[in-house]
């Protein structure tokens, strides 16, 4: 079936994946070496997909001696994300530095902050309680803004959820977003300490629809995989040999002290519908057509292109440099 010149199947966004590994490993050292004068890469690894597959792919560039995984774990990090990236960085045979960032986080008062935060939406909130943030909606029922809502676990493991108010809300994701701007600026120690960039990890969901740290996760000197779908990431996953552990453990934010996924907390959809629907809605693929390809209706179509639309638009200013007067 074509949509327009195009044809638009299940299998469209399938890569050559040991191709475009090389290419990308062949532009990053390209880059390093002849645009930014630097002699390897920094990457932070949290036992993810994305961050794994970027320091296989800087490996591939520079061997193993010329690349630093950095992990910085905090209060609310899952054990798992350390264990993972000392499989990983094991795997690949490149040196790793540990940096616990929860005295600095506490330094800054985030912690307290946040649950100010939490406690006015629960006020029972407390010591042994865990909370997150998630969309209770699949993007595909409906074509309104996303309302997010705070879900909080009690000590004896009952969850509760309510919609939030804006300023709760807010004062949460301000709180939270110190965590990425911490890490981020360990990255930068040790990249300028070692005379090397630092490789960015966001993906192209990510990087387009503004799922990152303005200023933390989101800056970097290269950013390898911002042009690819997650579903594509994990293609390239196959031919770098991650280790099964981190392909399987499906991705999360790392950055609730309950366990949120990144469907629940920002996507709303699993990754292979929302980036077959991103891609046929880039190249003008009849709503039509599409729903017949992915066994959707129409409406929902419709509304996954509006979605992810409105993500795109609403978090642009992230992606754009700051403003001069005079422009």
């Amino acid at each position: 079936m074509k949509g327009g010149n195009l044809d638009f199947h299940k299998d469209i966004l399938k890569i050559d994946a040991e191709k475009t590994a090389q290419e990308i490993a062949d532009k990053i050292f390209a880059q390093t070496r002849d645009k930014l004068k630097k002699t390897g890469a920094v990457v932070g690894i949290s036992g993810g997909i994305d961050s794994s597959v970027v320091v296989a792919l800087c490996v591939k560039a520079f061997g193993p001696d010329r690349v630093l995984g950095v992990m910085m774990p905090e209060e609310d990090s899952s054990p798992d994300s350390k264990n993972f990236a000392q499989i990983l960085a094991d795997q690949l045979g490149i040196k790793t530095e540990m940096e616990n960032i929860a005295a600095g986080l506490a330094g800054l008062n985030v912690y307290n902050k946040r649950d100010e935060a939490i406690k006015k939406v629960f006020p029972e909130y407390g010591p042994g309680y865990k909370s997150k943030i998630i969309i209770p909606n699949n993007i595909l029922d409906k074509s309104k803004i996303n309302i997010f809502e705070l879900s909080i676990e009690t000590p004896d493991g009952d969850i509760i959820q309510k919609r939030m108010p804006t300023s709760a809300y807010l004062q949460i994701v301000a709180a939270t977003n110190y965590k990425q701007r911490l890490r981020m600026t360990t990255l930068y120690y040790y990249a300028e300490k070692l005379n090397r960039i630092v490789a960015g990890t966001g993906n192209k969901d990510e990087h387009e629809q503004g799922f990152f740290v303005k200023y933390g996760d989101g800056g970097a000197d290269i950013k390898p995989i911002a042009h690819l779908f997650k579903v594509q990431v994990f293609q390239l996953a196959e031919v770098l040999n991650i280790p099964s552990e981190i392909k399987d453990r499906v991705p999360t934010t790392d950055t609730y002290s309950s366990e949120v996924t990144q469907a629940e907390f920002f996507f709303g959809l699993d990754f292979y519908r929302m980036d077959m629907l991103w891609y046929a809605m880039e190249n003008n693929i009849p709503v039509e057509q599409a729903a017949e390809v992915l066994e959707l209706t129409v409406e929902q179509v419709q509304n996954g292109y509006d979605n992810i639309q409105r993500k795109i638009d609403a978090t642009h200013y992230l992606k754009m440099n700051p403003l001069h007067i005079d422009e």
